[in-house]
């Protein structure tokens, strides 16, 4: 295993990459793509190897999603949990991807299930960032009523992360959705505070006014665009930061 030090010019040292599961599906209606899931995987490696110190939060919406099932007349709680049960699943699927590849991996869970993961231990898992293992945090926080956007917020505050790189379908934040908008506009800068006013939708209001509190900036990147992740820390690519 490298313990590298981060490569001269890269901005950031330790980073917490957000995906939705949606992004796991590939062209699928509903679950994983094994090719989609192995070409993230090689994503975060390349990321790996520059001694950059990696965290992931992955969402649940391709196998299920809480606010849908309570809409459906399911209890909420009750549909949050299965909906953090589902992000354990994307998360084993990445690991097993990354490990495929020689990526020293942990699934830390906040919901304990000590036969398939680790449960979340703050120290420990800043152990196992230093030594370079990527660290994937699951089940949200733990708690129904919040979903992985401030999960993933909340685990980079804590393992004090630089930044938070969102990684969608669009190459950063626009003041209308660009696949529906010829004069989409895209935005390079944007305050946590325009975020919220406008209703970008970057992140759900909650996750940003942590971020905003923490001082966290949240880089919006296209996940399809091939090594946009390392680009971005090389100091090229297009995307919207999300900062004071």
């Amino acid at each position: 295993m490298s313990d590298t030090a981060p490569s001269s010019g890269v901005k950031y040292t330790r980073v917490m990459l957000k995906i939705s599961g949606e992004a796991l599906m590939g062209d699928q209606g509903y679950g994983l793509h094994p090719p989609t899931v192995a070409r993230i995987a090689q994503e975060v490696k390349s990321v790996r190897d520059m001694g950059v110190e990696v965290c992931m939060v992955i969402g649940g919406g391709n196998i299920f999603r809480g606010l849908a099932g309570s809409a459906q007349g399911m209890e909420r709680t009750t549909a949050d949990y299965m909906g953090m049960l589902a992000t354990v699943m994307n998360a084993l699927a990445m690991q097993s991807a990354l490990e495929q590849i020689g990526v020293y991996t942990r699934v830390i869970s906040a919901i304990p299930m000590d036969q398939v993961c680790e449960p979340y231990i703050r120290r420990r898992a800043v152990r196992h960032l230093e030594k370079k293992r990527v660290c994937i945090f699951a089940a949200g926080t733990g708690n129904p009523y919040f979903t992985t956007d401030t999960a993933a917020t909340l685990r980079a505050s804590e393992m004090a992360c630089e930044a938070i790189f969102k990684g969608t379908k669009v190459d950063g934040v626009y003041d209308k959705d660009p696949n529906k908008f010829d004069d989409a506009k895209r935005y390079d800068a944007v305050t946590y505070d325009e975020v919220l006013q406008k209703h970008l939708g970057v992140m759900d209001a909650s996750a940003i006014a942590l971020a905003r509190d923490n001082d966290l900036p949240i880089i919006v990147f296209s996940l399809d665009e091939p090594g946009g992740f390392r680009g971005i820390l090389e100091g090229r690519g297009t995307y919207t930061r999300v900062h004071d």
